[in-house]
């Protein structure tokens, strides 16, 4: 589990002065990447010597109320499920009490090689286990 606060910033906006959806896409992705940093899996490492990839392969997330410049969300996530070759991670953003998005995210380990699913390897998965 991570939370995290995010302040919702100018950039975030769109001109109605609520956060434009695509920004919470960015904020998962953000809260997705603390995550594996905080268990001890950089992103950089991941992508980089590693030649390995964790793309998404499915996004959902349910809007439930709006935020407003200036306010600042907490990011929750929480790993629903460890598969051989995937990952779900849910994520919810909230001020106080007010449930502002719920989302899901379903991350699939790849091979930079032949871009085809792998199992994790025991470095990830025992990582991942730790944090359940």
């Amino acid at each position: 589990m991570l939370t995290r606060v995010e302040l919702i910033r100018f950039q975030h906006c769109d001109p109605a002065g609520i956060v434009f959806y695509p920004r919470y896409v960015e904020m998962i992705n953000a809260t997705v990447e603390d995550w594996f940093e905080s268990i001890g899996l950089s992103f950089a490492e991941i992508h980089g010597p590693m030649k390995t990839a964790i793309p998404a392969v499915s996004l959902n997330i349910d809007f439930k109320m709006p935020t407003r410049l200036g306010e600042r969300i907490e990011l929750r996530l929480v790993v629903e499920h460890i598969g051989t070759t995937s990952i779900r991670l849910a994520i919810a953003a909230a001020l106080g009490d007010e449930i502002r998005f719920r989302s899901t995210i379903t991350l699939v380990h790849i091979s930079m090689v032949d871009y085809r699913p792998h199992p994790w390897p025991p470095k990830f998965r025992n990582a991942m286990l730790t944090d359940q």
